[in-house]
């Protein structure tokens, strides 16, 4: 006898190419399932939650405006999904090779210099966003 995970994944496999309302809410049941583990289980993720919510605090602390609101939370969520693609790619070599592969390497080696090019650039985008309201509630400015 299947379990209700199992029955669930080959319910979704026989209607792959079907449409409808439960197809739809089984697809985000799945989204919802990868976001959860990779947030239980991937130290890099927990890494950027909790940076994530101090930096969304000290955004509220500093009163942002609904155009720096709007930025900090597009860069923080690519910066979510690029985390969640980067192990995806480190999940499918696995799954192709258990032995150690100079094109596995690279392959995990790139989708990780994404992820550490988008960080650069939000570390970038973050200064521009933080440093004039952090100076005018310090009455520098």
């Amino acid at each position: 006898m299947l379990n209700k995970k199992a029955s669930w994944m080959i319910m979704a496999l026989q209607d792959r190419n079907k449409r409808g309302f439960r197809r739809l809410l089984r697809s985000f049941d799945f989204a919802y399932q990868g976001l959860k583990h990779v947030i239980k289980h991937e130290q890099n993720m927990q890494v950027h939650a909790i940076v994530a919510l101090l930096t969304v605090a000290m955004a509220a602390w500093l009163s942002f405006s609904l155009t720096s609101w709007m930025i900090l939370l597009l860069v923080i969520a690519g910066m979510f999904s690029m985390e969640i693609m980067n192990t995806a790619v480190e999940r499918t070599v696995d799954l192709i090779t258990n032995d150690f592969h100079p094109l596995a390497k690279r392959a995990k080696d790139i989708a990780a210099s994404a992820v550490l090019v988008y960080t650069l650039f939000s570390i970038v985008i973050g200064a521009l966003l933080f440093i004039p309201p952090i100076l005018e509630k310090f009455h520098i400015l």
